[in-house]
């Protein structure tokens, strides 16, 4: 059946501007890092991304190892714009990513000119698009200059290719330098994607922490990960369940759920209920929450393995608000828990 968009899609989710730039974000983004690889039936991912742009999610986040098999999320969503939303790709914000692994040799993941600019033609290949949104470096090389890496994001922009620049997972030291960089070449930084959740707070941290830097060089912010990789939500608040994924060690390790964990989780559920929520809608609502100097966050970045799931999370954006009271007993529970894999990712490099 021919796709035609919900007419009210615009009408009950929040828009937020990206930094100072006039590009404006949902409250909450869709991204396809799991469950739109070739393991996911076609007809269930055009279900989620049919009801996320109906309800208002334009904004759809790749990068070029999602799947799996790596590449075949953008194959995949190449196949849902031409079905379903050729019509309506001037309403759509497409990003996408290099810097994982993808191909053998020395210029098959990191940093490199050469690198970030094949990875971007494929992945253009791949979505039958003529370019993205956002094109992303996906992690700090320590072994490229940094002068290389902002190049590629800078002639990806210059070429057509890339409206937008961002990055991921880089330190605010790393990010306020990659501004700079950019600035003296004329293609501002847009945006940072880190990971963020009530379990994993790096982001806070720091003088200046990311936010405090994202804030000095005009850039915004999506969070990924804001559940904890399945953890804030009510998945766990009775120990591990079978089939979860932390049974599969799939970024997620049973040995790293501990009781401590598992009570602070708990403990968090309980307010969710007080203001009710469920924990994995107070996760969202909590990293878009509004803070002295207006929220830091502009786009929470959530997946979704169903069309049901998709639609508890987006209510989420129904409760932003949050009390002085409740940030207070938030904070008991959701301190650090060792859980930021991507922050070894910044140091490690293949010899």
């Amino acid at each position: 059946m021919t796709y035609s968009a919900a007419e009210n899609r615009y009408e009950t989710m929040p828009y937020r501007r990206v930094g100072r730039s006039g590009l404006k974000l949902p409250a909450v983004s869709l991204g396809l890092w799991h469950n739109f690889g070739d393991d996911k039936r076609f007809d269930e991912q055009r279900a989620i991304l049919r009801r996320a742009f109906d309800l208002g999610v334009n904004h759809f986040d790749l990068a070029n190892n999602y799947g799996p098999p790596d590449g075949t999320a953008e194959t995949n969503f190449g196949r849902h714009l031409q079905d379903d939303f050729k019509p309506y790709r001037d309403e759509l914000v497409i990003s996408t990513k290099a810097g994982y692994y993808m191909w053998p040799g020395p210029y098959g993941e990191w940093g490199s000119r050469k690198y970030l600019i094949s990875s971007l033609d494929q992945s253009l290949k791949r979505m039958g698009l003529d370019y993205v949104d956002i094109f992303y470096s996906h992690r700090p090389d320590p072994e490229t200059p940094l002068e290389e890496t902002m190049g590629a994001l800078d002639y990806a922009v210059r070429s057509g290719k890339a409206l937008y620049a961002g990055i991921s997972s880089y330190t605010p030291e790393q990010t306020i330098e990659a501004a700079r960089i950019l600035k003296e070449m004329g293609t501002p930084l847009l945006i940072h994607q880190p990971s963020y959740s009530m379990l994993n707070r790096w982001t806070e941290n720091g003088s200046p922490n990311l936010y405090e830097a994202l804030d000095q060089v005009g850039a915004g912010s999506i969070a990924f990960s804001p559940l904890a990789q399945g953890l804030l939500t009510d998945r766990y608040l009775d120990g591990i369940p079978e089939g979860s994924r932390a049974t599969k060690e799939r970024f997620l390790s049973a040995s790293s759920i501990t009781e401590d964990k598992l009570d602070r989780i708990r403990g968090l559920n309980n307010i969710a209920a007080g203001r009710g929520q469920s924990l994995a809608q107070m996760a969202i609502a909590w990293i878009l929450r509004q803070q002295p100097k207006g929220s830091p966050v502009t786009s929470a970045l959530i997946g979704a393995s169903s069309v049901k799931q998709l639609e508890d999370s987006l209510t989420a954006v129904k409760n932003l608000d949050f009390s002085t009271e409740e940030l207070t007993a938030i904070d008991e529970f959701a301190v650090e828990s060792d859980i930021n894999l991507w922050a070894q990712s910044r140091h490690q490099h293949a010899n």
